[in-house]
């Protein structure tokens, strides 16, 4: 059974990081590996919704925006650019999110338990992410994006499979690849993971044990998940992504030490 502590402390951590691109799945498998903590599955599934939660608040009004066009441009033949980005988004998530499912099923718990594995990741993609951010051109804004960068982009997150890849990450890295500015790479990957943790949740739902720290884990994250949206989309109006590359390498390194001390 975790405990109120264990769940309020994994629950500001996947507020934090899974909306910024560090991976959530690389702290919330590596900090019960380091404090030899028991935490069920489920209970992961049950913090990714509560900063599901925070991206439906915060976009609230574009949702409502995004779902109106989609729906207005089928039976409508209305076209809008919300229109364009809701089917965008559906388009975008399916290909991404069914392969990353299977590949999450029949790999997923394997590989959350190999912590070298989760620090290479991190370390490997905090490299790319940085020579990516620093050499691609800021040229397409949110509204702006084609159905090629979205397609793209959905698609990237088939990778997020592996802990320490990070979603966000990937799908932040394939934005920039594809010339879209930072804030509006940063936002569309926000809508895009929305879809997909909401399918995990329904997914998962029969399993959640809904008691004190269930409550506390997913207030948590809810709560820090919002704060994070809003400090990341104004730093990267002016900010780079290096400050997150430079962590996710600190951190592998961090966890190989660690490792090779334990063996």
């Amino acid at each position: 059974m975790i405990e109120i502590m264990q769940a309020l402390v994994l629950g500001v951590v996947q507020g934090l990081t899974e909306l910024l691109p560090i991976s959530s799945s690389a702290h919330l498998n590596l900090i019960p590996w380091i404090f030899n903590w028991q935490v069920p599955e489920s209970f992961d599934v049950a913090l990714h919704f509560g900063t599901l939660l925070a991206i439906g608040l915060f976009f609230f009004n574009d949702w409502i925006s995004l779902i109106k066009g989609g729906y207005k441009q089928v039976v409508k033949k209305e076209k809008t650019t919300e229109g364009r980005m809701f089917w965008y988004i559906v388009i975008a998530t399916l290909p991404g999110g069914a392969i990353g499912f299977l590949l999450d099923h029949f790999l997923g718990d394997s590989l959350a338990k190999m912590p070298l594995l989760i620090a290479i990741a991190l370390i490997i993609m905090g490299i790319i992410l940085y020579i990516v951010d620093k050499k691609a051109p800021s040229k397409t804004k949110y509204e702006d994006m084609t159905f090629k960068q979205t397609f793209l982009i959905g698609l990237s997150q088939a990778l997020a499979f592996i802990p320490g890849v990070s979603r966000s990450g990937v799908t932040m890295t394939t934005g920039r690849m594809m010339g879209v500015d930072r804030e509006s790479t940063a936002k569309y990957s926000f809508m895009l993971s929305a879809p997909i943790v909401l399918g995990a949740t329904l997914y998962k739902f029969k399993d959640f044990v809904f008691n004190i720290p269930f409550a506390v884990g997913v207030v948590a994250s809810f709560l820090v998940g919002l704060l994070v949206i809003k400090f990341l989309l104004r730093y990267l109006q002016k900010g780079s992504f290096k400050v997150f590359a430079i962590y996710r390498v600190i951190v592998g390194l961090a966890i190989i030490m660690l490792y090779i001390t334990r063996m």
